[in-house]
């Protein structure tokens, strides 16, 4: 089992295809399991790192450090695969480990993936009234309603099952997450240049629409996606949201071993003219 020592605790990480490097950090909900429907997808053409976070999975955390060590151990995983650069995709609470891992570590970084997330970076005027908002409609939800979409659970009960299942081996849950990450930063300061995709579900209750919407235009060298989904488009709508990825990592140049790892969904199929 690969584990990666840091101080007291260790790290669990698995490290599968060739190419570019992409590394998948997952929410508080999730581990490295979490991301099980695009692994196999982007090992096609790329090499893909997925982690559990300490405190998550198969990942100790005996010092209790929480996110105040979560940079400090992804530049540890990236020095001990040997890995000088890499795509971060980071879903919620992993955009946030991207996000500050970008600011303290820009030469590592090829781009940036922000799945469902403004974690770390600053909130003001109405993008902080939109996030309070959202912060004491959603306090009372249990995990399900927070992260799947109720249109989503009713239509497939047993992928929302199976999404409670994986978040049941992890130790920590929101309420007992340690530490704070190292900063938050200025929208006009994520990414630090780099490439900067934001993959938002149009009705997720943590993150509103609106809320990324209007960070994300102030993210210099960003893009933004909308997926018909709620909090987790990574598993509600994994096509859509792999999809979405490949081709930004295709626009920034970031080409892997293969000509495509597309699914080729009719959703990408240019319309028939009439």
């Amino acid at each position: 089992m690969p584990l990666l020592p840091i101080g007291q605790s260790e790290l669990y990480y698995e490290d599968q295809g060739e190419g570019p490097a992409i590394v998948l950090a997952h929410g508080i909900g999730g581990n490295h399991a979490s991301w099980f429907q695009q692994v196999p997808v982007f090992a096609q053409s790329y090499r893909v790192v997925t982690f559990d976070h300490r405190g998550f999975g198969r990942s100790s955390d005996v010092e209790g450090a929480g996110r105040s060590a979560f940079v400090s151990d992804l530049l540890a995983l990236l020095d001990r695969l040997g890995i000088e650069q890499a795509v971060l995709v980071g879903q919620s609470m992993g955009g946030g480990t991207c996000i500050a891992f970008a600011a303290g570590h820009p030469d590592r970084v090829r781009a940036l993936v922000l799945a469902a997330s403004l974690h770390a970076i600053a909130e003001d005027g109405p993008v902080a009234a939109l996030m309070d908002a959202a912060r004491a409609a959603t306090d009372d939800l249990d995990q399900l309603d927070r992260v799947l979409d109720s249109a989503f659970r009713d239509a497939n009960p047993v992928q929302a099952s199976l999404y409670s299942a994986l978040a049941s081996f992890n130790r920590t849950d929101r309420h007992s997450l340690a530490g704070a990450w190292p900063a938050t930063l200025a929208p006009e300061a994520v990414g630090g240049g780099k490439p900067v995709l934001f993959l938002a579900g149009t009705r997720d209750p943590l993150f509103p629409i609106e809320a990324i919407r209007q960070v994300q235009a102030r993210v210099p060298g960003s893009f933004l996606v909308e997926v018909d989904a709620g909090h987790s488009g990574f598993f509600e709508h994994a096509t859509e949201f792999n999809d979405s990825v490949l081709s930004f990592l295709a626009a920034c140049g970031i080409r892997g071993r293969r000509r495509s790892a597309h699914s080729n969904a009719a959703g990408y199929v240019a319309p028939t003219q009439n």
